[in-house]
């Protein structure tokens, strides 16, 4: 690997980089599923290639290529430098990179069990037992599962002398329960909804989650649905759940903290931001009780957001994002860090594989628990009228990250500090600094989650990737409830 990278970086110097880097990737993933029975998709892959990223004349240029002789990686330097002369011509500044020491490295995920020794057979008949069980619940019309693995294998190399090497196993499995009756349908899912529990683990990530143990609750919970009343209009508070609580951070927290969706450097796929540079540091985001950070380090977790080096060579790092309830930090890169003052990059820059250019992307975006003993049971006993949300169904939120609605898959009423009656259709909005700012109350350690969200999508040409959402149960007070089912 380091004469494919040498190849590529005396190319690209001896034309006139000023800066070059190198990433060859080797990709492999997994990915199963049945739907009713039947098995849904069930396929084996792998992607290897080489990119090569370059400033001449003060601009950015990139290439890639999955062709990896001296003669393909020679013309994909030459075709990136060729890229950033022809973009200096329009460029409105120089491109600065706030220094980086060069580091030699390796890096690997924490595996117990390397996932591609177990076959896919048992992965299949592990997903048919479960999708059994939530078959066998009358009223379940449609069941779906899906468990999925990847190993990413990365080199980096620089022209200041980086020499890095990282695996990263992930292992992710979950399913949904659907119940059609009339014109409705419910739907409830596990661990999680839209993939369930993805962790930057090996296959006893399986094992952990408990998956066919669970499965016949999921399905009683999706029929018995159709019986539980509408959920109310009107201002309420409410506790959401870990998982809901991890979306609600990757929608309004972990988007507007993105400092070139900030700068307007990206706003093709999902718009920009309300957080503009003059709100760092004197922001009030949310409650005393919100503390916020953007930690990739092995010691935040194993979650999808955590690596050893980001993909221009910058250490995993822990940055403050809300601080007692005070916006202080952006996710940054090399290039983005001076626009805040910084004389370090944050560590954020990633890229979905080796034909894609890095740009910033959250790493493990994660509420801290709160600090004095309080369980979920704790916290709803001491809620008087409220309702709880578990399990996101759908959200919206306008293009900088301010204004929202989201759904869950189901809710429960809370009256007298009692869980009591089932609810479905539970949504609730409102604006994202009101919002935070209503937080009350948090739960401890025991209760706090690192979720993962595997399907994040940002850029264009889109790249979808990975990233981690630490979170335990949370109140707000005098939330709006029930706007998206007005007149139902």
């Amino acid at each position: 690997m380091k004469d494919l990278a040498s190849w590529a970086l005396n190319s690209a110097t001896q034309r006139g980089a000023t800066y070059a880097d190198v990433r060859v990737v080797d990709d492999r993933s997994r990915a199963l599923s049945t739907k009713n029975g039947k098995i849904g998709t069930a396929s084996d892959s792998r992607s290897q290639g080489l990119s090569v990223r370059v400033i001449v004349d003060g601009a950015w240029g990139f290439a890639s290529s999955a062709e990896l002789d001296r003669e393909s990686i020679e013309r994909t330097a030459a075709h990136a430098v060729a890229i950033a002369r022809a973009s200096a011509k329009v460029k409105q500044s120089d491109v600065r990179l706030v220094p980086e020491s060069p580091v030699t490295a390796e890096w690997s995920t924490p595996c117990e069990v390397d996932p591609f020794t177990i076959s896919a057979e048992q992965n299949l008949a592990l997903l048919m037992k479960v999708d059994a069980e939530l078959r066998s619940v009358p009223g379940v019309t449609l069941a779906e599962t899906n468990m999925n693995f990847r190993r990413e294998e990365q080199w980096f190399f620089s022209s200041e002398g980086s020499n890095i090497h990282q695996t990263k196993v992930t292992t992710g499995a979950g399913y949904v329960a659907y119940a059609f009756a009339g014109s409705e349908i419910q739907k409830r899912s596990y661990p999680n909804s839209f993939g369930g529990q993805w962790q930057n683990k090996g296959y006893e990530l399986i094992d952990e989650l408990k998956l066919v143990e669970n499965a016949k609750r999921i399905g009683e919970e999706a029929v018995a649905l159709h019986k539980a009343d509408q959920c109310p209009e009107g201002t309420f508070d409410i506790i959401l759940e870990s998982s809901q609580l991890g979306l609600q951070i990757h929608e309004s927290i972990g988007h507007p903290i993105e400092l070139d969706r900030v700068l307007g450097m990206e706003a093709n796929f999902a718009g920009t931001s309300f957080l503009t540079l003059e709100k760092l540091r004197t922001l009030q985001y949310g409650s005393e009780l919100v503390n916020v950070v953007a930690d990739a380090r092995q010691e935040h977790g194993p979650g999808l957001g955590t690596f050893g080096f980001d993909d221009e060579g910058v250490p995993a790092q822990c940055t403050p994002i809300i601080t007692n309830g005070l916006f202080t930090g952006y996710l940054s890169s090399r290039e983005t860090a001076p626009t805040i003052g910084l004389e370090r990059s944050g560590g954020t820059l990633r890229a979905e594989g080796w034909n894609r250019l890095p740009i910033i992307r959250m790493t493990n975006i994660s509420i801290l628990p709160g600090e004095k003993p309080l369980s979920l049971d704790q916290l709803i006993s001491s809620t008087d009228h409220g309702i709880l949300f578990q399990t996101n169904r759908s959200w919206s939120i306008d293009d900088k990250r301010y204004n929202f609605q989201f759904g869950t898959e189901i809710g429960w009423e809370i009256k007298n500090g009692k869980r009591t009656r089932m609810l479905k259709n539970p949504s609730y909005s409102g604006f994202t600094t009101g919002f935070w700012n209503s937080m009350d109350a948090i739960c401890s350690r025991d209760e706090w989650t690192l979720w993962g969200t595997p399907n994040c999508g940002k850029g264009q040409p889109q790249q979808v990737m990975g990233t981690g959402h630490g979170a335990a149960p949370a109140r707000f007070r005098g939330v709006r409830v029930g706007s998206a089912y007005k007149g139902t």
